[in-house]
């Protein structure tokens, strides 16, 4: 894990995910890109205070290039290779236009646009669309400590399988790595891969894990993860990030939108 792309924007959770992947980049001697779109909002040309979107980008771009300045004061006495890049544009399509060439992408899981309790639409759009693991970090997180235990929700899936391959520089480094199952009581099932079989791959990285099954009982699957990861006092939780179909991509499932919505600890996340 050489290459972190970093999302940078003035909302809550912006300083957890800068000490999160500062974190990340000592650990792994990785470089760091702070990427800062300035976002504009596309309206009619004129609006109701005679002013048009070319009439504001010059302020937007002096905010944002004040906002820069500070944060670049602070990053020069870190121990970390980093590099900022700003872009105009919307979020999204910038970070999709680079995200390919990196190893991991940090987003904040607040979104500041969004009514109370709802996940952010850009962690949403990142989890299914993003070819790169995505890592979802709370506004309470204040930093990220490798060696803590990690969580791995295990349901057999491909996406399940692309997350714990990608998490793997993590959980070689975490002390004790659990495969949490849940009992969904759903016959018929499409994945088939027992959750021994992400056990054998980790052990051939050399990783030891604990298989554990859950049962639902009355609790929502996120519960049961989160439950799991609370008890285990985890600092991860690894997952596959699921949509409900192809006609309908952008929507995610249930459980991942549960899981990002307002969640206690960082998420590790791949499509």
């Amino acid at each position: 894990m050489k290459s972190i792309l970093l999302h940078v924007a003035d909302d809550p959770c912006l300083e957890a995910r800068v000490q999160t992947a500062l974190d990340l980049g000592r650990s792994f001697g990785a470089h760091i890109t702070f990427l800062q779109p300035i976002a504009y909002i596309y309206s009619i040309p004129i609006d109701v205070y005679g002013m048009s979107v070319a009439d504001m980008m010059p302020e937007m771009r002096a905010v944002a290039g004040e906002f820069r300045q500070k944060l670049e004061e602070r990053l020069k006495s870190e121990d970390v290779r980093w590099d900022w890049v700003t872009v105009e544009g919307p979020a999204d399509a910038r970070i999709l236009s680079m995200v390919n060439t990196f190893d991991l992408l940090v987003l904040g899981a607040c979104d500041p646009f969004a009514h109370d309790n709802h996940h952010s639409s850009l962690v949403a759009d990142m989890a299914v669309h993003a070819h790169t693991p995505v890592l979802v970090v709370p506004s309470e997180q204040n930093g990220f400590d490798c060696s803590r235990p990690a969580i791995v929700a295990w349901d057999g899936s491909a996406e399940a399988s692309r997350a714990l391959r990608a998490a793997v520089p993590i959980l070689q480094r975490a002390q004790s790595v659990h495969l949490v199952s849940v009992d969904e009581d759903e016959p018929g099932k499409p994945y088939d891969l027992p959750a021994i079989s992400g056990a054998e791959y980790l052990s051939r990285h050399e990783i030891e894990s604990e298989l554990v099954e859950m049962h639902r009982n009355e609790l929502d699957i996120a519960e049961c993860i989160t439950n799991a990861a609370r008890g285990r006092e985890a600092g991860l939780i690894v997952m596959g990030a699921y949509g409900r179909s192809r006609l309908r991509q952008n929507l995610l499932g249930g459980v991942t939108r549960d899981m990002i919505t307002d969640p206690e600890l960082p998420l590790f996340m791949h499509h």
